[in-house]
């Protein structure tokens, strides 16, 4: 079995798997971090979001095999990469109560730092084109909360 090297939250990991598993499945099964989530598969719910060098993937739509040499971020390390203890959008989130059920809540907000991260004055449109999908409806305080974590981060 194949054997792939990345940066996971800071940190050096290996993993043997297939090259096609989704990269989701040896990131909570194999490598035990649990943030991102399943929901769909298919690319729809995004649930799973998360970044890879930066930029908002879904781990269950990415190869394993795309992950080797790379770098990865989870809702777990997203507070690493900014001074505090917390990232302004996780920040924003708390401040809004945005969370009801919370399953969503990690890959929408790691799809919220990814777009703040390249559009610092999102639009309405913006937001509602990156929105996730949220089974219990919260998205009027996630747009609200994006909006503060765009003031924070200006």
């Amino acid at each position: 079995m194949p054997s792939y090297s990345f940066q996971l939250n800071g940190k050096t990991v290996n993993v043997d798997a297939p090259a096609n598993l989704p990269a989701l499945w040896a990131i909570r099964d194999k490598l035990g971090v649990t943030g991102p989530k399943y929901g769909c598969g298919i690319n729809v719910c995004k649930a799973c979001t998360s970044h890879l060098n930066g930029a908002a993937v879904q781990l269950c739509n990415t190869a394993t095999s795309d992950l080797d040499g790379q770098t990865v971020t989870t809702i777990e390390g997203l507070a690493d990469t900014v001074p505090g203890d917390l990232h302004p959008v996780q920040e924003a989130w708390i401040e809004n109560d945005v969370a009801q059920c919370g399953y969503c809540q990690p890959g929408q907000i790691m799809s919220a730092a990814a777009m703040l991260a390249t559009n610092p004055n999102p639009t309405d449109a913006d937001i509602d084109a990156m929105i996730n999908v949220c089974r219990c409806g919260s998205y009027f305080r996630i747009r609200e909360a994006i909006k503060v974590a765009a003031a924070k981060m200006r």
